[in-house]
């Protein structure tokens, strides 16, 4: 199996940054923007407990050292996970990386193709499409506490695709991007661009996968979303890496006038995921809809940041989050819906549930709203418990065994949510992938 970089050059090296940036001189406007991401991430600190947006996190065990780039895989290791990234048989595209490379390039269909869809590699589309990247690649401020790690994204960007759905153009399949690590140590930066023109229809899967089940690796995803008026964008993101992983996972969407967005996201790897996912309602009749679903297990913590900006009146936002959590796993959401003056007749709701299936797991929840509107319909909530014990014996009584029958309980707690993927084969597989931790568990 390949090895990483040698001691000394990984990605907080200086040298090796300049050094990977220097390959983009041809195209200045995106090698300034990797400059500036390396300036901003050695100016801002490290998160510390004691800041507002890290509260409960455990961010003494954060570590940047000893990741680094990995040389891109051999023929045959490329071919094996192709293989295994086969998972939407009616796929609109597929893409696939393998520790930063692109070894699968998408292949549209001439009618695609023909309505000016574009669906390529991040670093195809610099070359192709410098000034739709310049328009939209990285524009929304990040809020939520990940500066520093969104800076080092920015600083090592070069993998990850472009979705633009032109004016017009209704797409019924999927598009689907797999991503996977496969060397210890190595340190990825997905970056999923997606704009959706005016009138359009998209739905895109974001498979975050490891080679191995206790792949170390540090992996900082970033999504940009940029729903046109009227839009209809649906996103599946599933965060399966491997168990020794660090993951971060930045997502930032902006709605337009009558758009309507879906995001899911599914979570069951890594030894501590924080996922951030911001929304900025910026046209009137906008729908957002958030919702996610996470099992964590053994000493697993999974940190979940959300922010509902209304700039816009007249428009809805509605969230929902549910955790399972076992062993001596922990949860964190922490939410903010925030209208702003001019957002009047804004419907905003946002809603965490949790459910333990052992005494030693831990859920901190902090829902929060910030209302500067007078004519809002606005609420939050969260709970937190365990199964009831009547439906338990209800199961056993009947012969289930009592691991199997949490089990059961516990998927239909997340069915409300995996139902709102709205594709069969998505959803098959992210079913599964919560029936196999649970047996891992």
């Amino acid at each position: 199996m390949n090895a990483v970089a040698p001691a000394g050059t990984g990605v907080l090296d200086a040298a090796l940054q300049s050094a990977e940036t220097a390959r983009y001189r041809a195209h200045d406007w995106f090698a300034v923007l990797r400059q500036q991401g390396w300036h901003s991430f050695q100016s801002l600190p490290m998160p510390k407990l004691s800041h507002e947006k890290w509260r409960f996190s455990d961010t003494r065990t954060l570590s940047l050292a000893d990741y680094a780039p990995a040389p891109e895989p051999t023929e045959a290791q490329a071919a094996a996970l192709i293989a295994r990234s086969q998972l939407i048989p009616d796929a609109a595209g597929l893409i696939v990386h393998i520790d930063g490379h692109c070894v699968l390039k998408p292949s549209l269909s001439p009618e695609l193709a023909a309505q000016g869809v574009i669906f390529e590699s991040l670093e195809d589309a610099i070359k192709h499409h410098p000034a739709l990247l310049k328009e939209h690649l990285l524009k929304h401020p990040v809020g939520l506490g990940g500066d520093k790690f969104a800076a080092l994204h920015r600083a090592w960007l070069r993998s990850g695709y472009v979705l633009h759905v032109p004016k017009g153009v209704e797409v019924k399949q999927p598009f689907v991007s797999v991503t996977w690590t496969l060397t210890d140590g190595v340190a990825v930066f997905p970056h999923a661009l997606i704009i959706s023109g005016e009138q359009t229809q998209a739905a895109v899967h974001d498979f975050h996968f490891s080679a191995k089940p206790d792949q170390r690796a540090l992996a900082i995803s970033v999504a940009d979303i940029h729903a046109g008026k009227g839009s209809q964008v649906h996103r599946l993101a599933v965060q399966a890496w491997g168990s020794a992983t660090q993951s971060f996972q930045i997502d930032n969407t902006c709605g337009g006038r009558d758009s309507l967005i879906c995001s899911v996201n599914a979570a069951v790897g890594s030894r501590r995921a924080r996922l951030e996912n911001a929304v900025r309602v910026e046209g009137e009749g906008a729908d957002v809809r958030l919702y996610g679903i996470s099992v964590a297990s053994g000493e697993q913590e999974f940190d979940q940041r959300t922010l509902q900006i209304h700039a816009a009146g007249h428009a809805k936002s509605d969230l929902l989050f549910k955790n399972v959590l076992l062993g001596k796993a922990r949860t964190i959401f922490s939410g903010l819906i925030k209208v702003e003056p001019d957002a009047q007749h804004t419907d905003a709701f946002q809603t965490n549930r949790n459910l333990l299936l052992s005494p030693d797991a831990e859920a901190d929840s902090l829902p929060g709203l910030e209302i500067e509107a007078n004519d809002v319909k606005c609420s939050h909530g969260a709970t937190t418990g365990q199964i009831d014990p009547a439906e338990l014996f209800y199961l056993q009584a009947r012969g289930i065994p009592l691991a199997t029958a949490q089990e059961l309980l516990a998927q239909g707690f997340l069915e409300e949510v995996l139902a709102k993927v709205g594709h069969e084969e998505a959803v098959a597989i992210v079913r599964e992938m919560l029936r196999q931790k649970f047996h891992q568990a």
